[in-house]
């Protein structure tokens, strides 16, 4: 399983970006593209330094589209100076983290554009990176493709992957670092087979590569320890894992806890119990991946009670806390000039792209 590091920037013809569109200011507020109108039929060239940052301590995610937008979009991009840092750097509240500079005529009306391609995935690679933090030696799967629209699948995976994620859902989410997504045998394969897990395993098994790893969903019952087992007696060491994923407002068959949502979902009585039964079968190899309602609060639970999981899928919590990006001119000519509560704000951490 590949590993995100730093180093070489992605080549702009990795986004597909729309270039006529967005040069045409298609996807800017109204206010750059006029802008840029005023500037160029006044022809009025300002040399500016603009400044990028967040207010919010971040996995900063996002550079390279943004610096691919600034190269295909601008109008004299081999006249701009760029500094930034890298995708998958971690910086502070309101730490610069990109400046521009150059004729502002030639700039003005995209940005729009690179701040929003810079807060999306920031704000997803934050996420992620907390949940992979939280989740130690446990392996963190991406899940969130059906919780928003798939356009943005490409992103969201790569900034997965930066954080630490070892496993994306979709090929889309993988497909600026070069990883197939992953699955299970899932519920709708099931219901398929009129319910028949087995039947539906087998299905899977027999039709699926053998580098696939096979991996069941095991909740369609409501016994995720009956089920895995029956599963297990029939796939044997061809069974890669189980995967729970017991609604929260729903008590597994095997779960005895009646305390409030200690004992629904997906819980750790769930867990120790399935992991006790699989060694006690002969499935010690058997890999347990949880999933439905995790966060990172959920996986700290969890490890701090020792649950015996080997790998979580989360989704739709990745995509709750937003973070923005903000651009301000502070320097116009080589001189300071920037709007009140401003300031240039120098990065020695910035490269030259």
């Amino acid at each position: 399983m590949a590993k995100w590091q730093r180093g070489k920037r992605l080549d702009p013809s990795v986004f597909d970006i729309p270039v006529n569109k967005i040069k045409s200011g298609w996807y800017s507020d109204k206010y750059f593209v006029r802008t840029k109108q005023i500037l160029d039929k006044d022809n009025h060239h300002s040399r500016v330094l603009m400044q990028i940052f967040c207010r919010n301590e971040a996995i900063v995610c996002g550079i390279d589209e943004a610096i691919a937008i600034l190269k295909l979009c601008a109008d004299k991009p081999d006249k701009l100076k760029i500094m930034a840092l890298h995708d998958g750097d971690k910086v502070e509240a309101n730490e610069t983290v990109m400046t521009i500079e150059g004729d502002y005529a030639s700039f003005a009306h995209l940005e729009t554009v690179y701040l929003g391609v810079l807060a999306r995935p920031t704000s997803v690679a934050t996420a992620v990176k907390k949940v992979v933090a939280a989740a130690g030696d446990k392996r963190v799967l991406f899940f969130p493709a059906r919780f928003d629209h798939y356009r943005v699948q490409a992103t969201d995976g790569y900034a997965a992957f930066i954080s630490g994620a070892l496993g994306v859902s979709t090929d889309a989410q993988g497909m600026w670092w070069g990883q197939e997504g992953i699955g299970t045998v899932p519920h709708g394969l099931i219901a398929a087979y009129g319910g028949d897990i087995v039947k539906a395993a087998l299905a899977f098994d027999k039709y699926m590569p053998e580098d696939i790893d096979r991996i069941v969903l095991v909740d369609f019952a409501n016994d995720c320890i009956g089920t895995s087992l029956e599963v297990a007696n029939v796939l044997g060491k061809k069974l890669w894992g189980v995967r729970f994923d017991t609604p929260l407002d729903v008590k597994d068959v095997s779960v005895t806890e009646t305390e409030g949502k200690k004992a629904y979902g997906v819980c750790p009585e769930l867990v120790f119990k399935a992991r006790k039964a699989f060694d006690e079968a002969g499935f010690d190899y058997i890999k347990i991946v949880v999933s439905s309602g995790f966060d990172e609060g959920k996986i700290k639970t969890f490890n701090k009670l020792k649950v015996p999981f080997d790998a979580v899928g989360v989704g739709l919590a990745l995509f709750k806390n937003k973070i923005d990006f903000t651009a301000d001119i502070v320097m116009v000519d080589g001189e300071p000039l920037a709007k009140a509560g401003r300031k240039y704000n120098p990065n020695p951490r910035l490269e030259r792209v």
